[in-house]
């Protein structure tokens, strides 16, 4: 199996990929321990993590499947609009877990269809994965997850992870000789606004300002965290942005397929205008992990922008969200109303 396995890594690097491994699915069983220590440090996230346990034995659902491979793409290599600088998270900018214009998507297949013509059974989630893909990366010798919670290859924490089950048992890893995080070293947890950072290696996602802005319920009218997502309107880069460990990976030279046409489309000031159609054909299909019936979330987070930025251009979007249908959209715009804008000056 050796052989076969030295195959597929070569053939992962032939397509782009700049780490490729390959691991049996027993020596990714400590995930599932992992989880369980999250949840008794941070009680809170009792549930987020109890939804995550169906990462911990894909052998359920797969029974036939034996090993896993995992592999990075890099993203970090891509142009940032100004619109967008700050305010879209950049792994949600660069997703091409589904974009089919795009390269990485084209790869995926094209990976996927070799190994396939090998003989292989095999099975991937291209959105969500089927795995702990962090923990798995690590296994596999990809690199390493930091105090931030992210994981980390040569070219810093801005690359994406993809696996895929498979019905042989084989390992051939990667190498990664990337240094520790300094030990004196805390700006993530430091710079994290709403302290979903508490401790190194440690998170609450009920409080992080990506799981708040883009999964979420996005009940924040009576959450005081809102005022702290600072010009953030889908996701966050903060505790990455600060890393030391970042300092010079990303090097701005292409230009990402498609990618200008959300520049104005996604302002907040425009995100109060938009209309259920055009939201669900084009914005939706981009920030997936909304519901084509989620628009009012994506005004949530424009809400919450315009009153943590507030400038007067923003008073009558803000107005106007006062007598939106929906009923969160409508309390939170009234809340903020009152607080940034006063009735007596409208």
């Amino acid at each position: 199996m050796n052989d076969l396995a030295r195959k597929i890594q070569s053939k992962a690097y032939e397509l782009g990929y700049e780490k490729c491994g390959i691991v049996p699915l027993e020596a990714i069983e400590e995930y599932k321990l992992r989880l369980e220590e999250r949840m008794r440090k941070v009680p809170a996230s009792a549930g987020f993590y109890e939804r995550q346990k169906r990462l911990t034995e894909p052998e359920k659902a797969f029974p036939w499947a034996k090993s896993v491979v995992v592999v990075s793409q890099r993203y970090g290599k891509y142009e940032i609009p100004e619109n967008f600088s700050g305010r879209i998270g950049k792994f949600y900018l660069f997703d091409t877990r589904t974009d089919e214009n795009t390269e990485e998507f084209q790869s995926g297949s094209a990976f996927e269809n070799y190994m396939k013509e090998l003989g292989l059974e095999v099975v991937t989630e291209r959105k969500f994965g089927l795995i702990g893909l962090r923990w798995a990366a690590m296994t596999a010798g990809l690199g390493t997850i930091r105090r931030n919670n992210f994981f980390y290859t040569d070219t810093g924490s801005w690359s994406v992870l993809y696996a895929w089950l498979i019905d042989a048992e084989m390992e051939i890893k990667d190498m990664s000789n990337l240094p520790k995080c300094p030990p004196s070293c805390n700006r993530c947890v430091e710079a994290c606004p709403t302290n979903s950072l508490s401790e190194e290696y440690t998170m609450n996602p009920a409080t992080c300002i990506s799981f708040l802005t883009t999964a979420g319920p996005h009940d924040l009218l009576k959450d005081p965290n809102r005022k702290k997502f600072q010009n953030c309107l889908y996701g966050c880069d903060i505790c990455q942005d600060v890393c030391p460990m970042n300092a010079g990976k990303w090097e701005l030279r292409l230009e990402f397929p498609g990618l200008s046409a959300f520049a104005e489309p996604l302002l907040p000031e425009a995100v109060m205008e938009m209309d259920e159609t055009y939201f669900r054909e084009t914005i939706q299909p981009k920030l997936y992990y909304l519901s084509p019936n989620d628009l009012w979330k994506l005004q949530i987070n424009a809400l919450c922008y315009m009153e943590n930025n507030y400038e007067e251009k923003y008073r009558a979007s803000i107005s106007a969200a006062c007598g939106s249908e929906n009923e969160k959209v409508r309390g939170l715009a009234q809340d903020i109303r009152v607080q940034v804008c006063p009735a007596e000056s409208l």
